[in-house]
């Protein structure tokens, strides 16, 4: 996936003011808009300045591709720094849901998320409620076993006085409740856009995801471990302390256990209504052969195991 320099392709700078972004997309449309344009490239051209005006034209959208830095080149290899929108709060329409395919891979990396729509449309409202706030925020796995209080620190998009976006920060303690899934949302009331008149102010609503864990993978409310053994601990079976988030556990290997085998340890994934379940995905591990006894050992093998893991090929073998 490669970085697009959305200033770049209008021609503007980073310090550039909305009112500017407006005034250049209008100009540079009509320049390369398909149906006048005489351009060879106008319909790519048309395209690439559509989504780059999708994300400059949204202060909410242009402070979080402006906090990637402006240190890539358009074209350079990209990947989004972990993490990279933890605590950016959009008001309304922040994402975008494309099912056209119109924008490239690199917007849909960033933006290309669930829709959410913006409130308070049309006829304007003297007394209307402010609009629900969402950002994400990232736990660790533990976080969701025990429950904790946090201090997130939220960024806010604004506009200044010469039309251009600034960020404003605040911090806020909030409970993670324990059970917690991924793709769950927590919901500040009032923590949102202020009200206009005696309207409320809108809710805040956060939405988890957990940090990468170095030995866990989650889905939904159950978690996986990969769990290397040995090929005489697979063949003759075992008993192994496996690492759990709530405490190790002895398991048991079952004899002849083949490569990728599933074990599942009822009720030790995260602890929800329904808690989920521990799966323990075997990988068997072959010991180097670095010394001269291992080699032996391991001719000794092909001598006396009359084994062949190719036998299901011999029919196709000409």
């Amino acid at each position: 996936m490669h970085y697009k320099d959305y200033y770049k392709i209008m021609g503007l700078s980073r310090e550039t003011t909305q009112d500017e972004i407006k005034r250049a997309y209008r100009k540079l449309a009509r320049k390369y808009h398909p149906d006048v344009s005489k351009e060879s490239d106008a319909e790519a051209k048309f395209k690439e300045l559509g989504e780059a005006y999708e994300v400059l034209k949204d202060p909410e959208k242009r402070a979080a591709y402006d906090q990637l830095g402006a240190n890539w080149k358009a074209g350079q290899e990209f990947r989004p720094p972990p993490n990279w929108d933890e605590g950016f709060e959009f008001k309304g329409g922040g994402f975008t849901s494309d099912k056209s395919g119109a924008f490239s891979d690199f917007f849909e990396q960033l933006f290309g998320q669930a829709g959410i729509h913006a409130a308070n449309k049309g006829q304007f409202d003297f007394n209307a409620p402010g609009q629900d706030s969402h950002a994400k925020i990232y736990i660790d796995l533990e976080d969701s076993f025990h429950g904790v209080t946090r201090n997130i620190s939220l960024s806010t998009p604004e506009m200044n006085a010469q039309g251009q976006v600034q960020v404003r920060h605040r911090s806020l303690n909030i409970k993670i409740p324990k059970g917690i899934r991924a793709g769950q949302h927590i919901k500040l009331a009032g923590q949102g856009g202020p009200g206009t008149g005696i309207g409320k102010s809108g809710n805040l609503f956060l939405e988890i995801v957990f940090n990468n864990h170095p030995i866990y993978r989650v889905l939904d409310a159950d978690i996986y471990l990969d769990l290397p053994v040995t090929p005489w601990e697979a063949t003759l079976g075992a008993k192994i302390k496996v690492p759990t988030p709530i405490g190790s556990v002895d398991l048991t290997i079952p004899p002849n256990s083949k490569q990728g085998g599933k074990l599942r340890l009822s009720g030790r994934g995260l602890p929800t209504r329904v808690p989920g379940d521990f799966y323990v995905m075997l990988q068997i591990i072959l010991p180097p052969a670095q010394t001269e006894k291992a080699k032996a050992i391991y001719r000794k093998m092909h001598e006396e195991l009359d084994f062949n893991p190719r036998e299901a090929l011999r029919i196709y073998q000409q």
